[in-house]
């Protein structure tokens, strides 16, 4: 299994990039998060999970180690293959996850597309003495290295139109957040919270 891949990143696109490491192009598909910290021709690491199925490998990286396990722990509940898992991490953290488990918080978790009510009580009931409480990390993770990064809405744009929405409703759903913040939100919690607009 490959756990994690340390190189530079050659090349960023709307759902992965591609690391290269020893001279070999590795491409990993990413959640808009781990994307918006990735750069053109910057060192990165990202944590990885490698999906194997009849037809194909595919490798999924993540800023840490925490989100591959969460990632890969998704997976174990009945009707959660590997893109409904990454959509999960794509609107909630890991931290935001165990909370709805451990809640049963069955609204949190039909946020994420793809999910429904019994899609979610099945989560719920699956995961729930295994996912932890938040806080628990099954291992210390790594961040990848960061560098001076766009503007906060140019980054929550891209991600969200990489998760299918239109530019428009992206834009929409940013201006809604930064009219309701008094400070410069990170990434992360705005992207979510436009999240939040737009499934409304």
């Amino acid at each position: 299994m490959i756990a994690h891949l340390n190189g530079t990143v050659a090349g960023v696109g709307p759902d992965g990039a591609v690391i290269e490491v020893g001279g070999v192009g590795l491409r990993v598909q990413c959640t808009p998060d781990t994307l918006a910290s990735l750069r053109n021709g910057e060192p990165a690491r990202v944590a990885t999970s490698l999906v194997v199925r009849e037809d194909s490998l595919t490798l999924f990286g993540f800023g840490t180690e925490d989100e591959r396990n969460v990632f890969e722990l998704l997976q174990t509940a009945s009707g959660v293959g590997p893109r409904l898992a990454l959509a999960m991490l794509a609107v909630h953290s890991p931290d935001a996850l165990r909370r709805a488990v451990a809640a049963e918080d069955i609204k949190t978790l039909t946020m994420v597309p793809g999910v429904g009510t019994k899609g979610a009580q099945r989560i719920v009931l699956e995961l729930k003495d295994r996912i932890g409480a938040p806080g628990d990390l099954v291992s210390n993770g790594r961040a990848p290295a960061r560098t001076a990064a766009p503007s906060w809405r140019d980054q929550v744009q891209t991600g969200l139109m990489n998760l299918g929405w239109s530019a428009r409703d992206a834009e929409a759903a940013i201006a809604a957040v930064e009219a309701e913040s008094d400070q410069t939100p990170d990434v992360s919690t705005a992207l979510r919270a436009a999240l939040r607009k737009l499934s409304k």
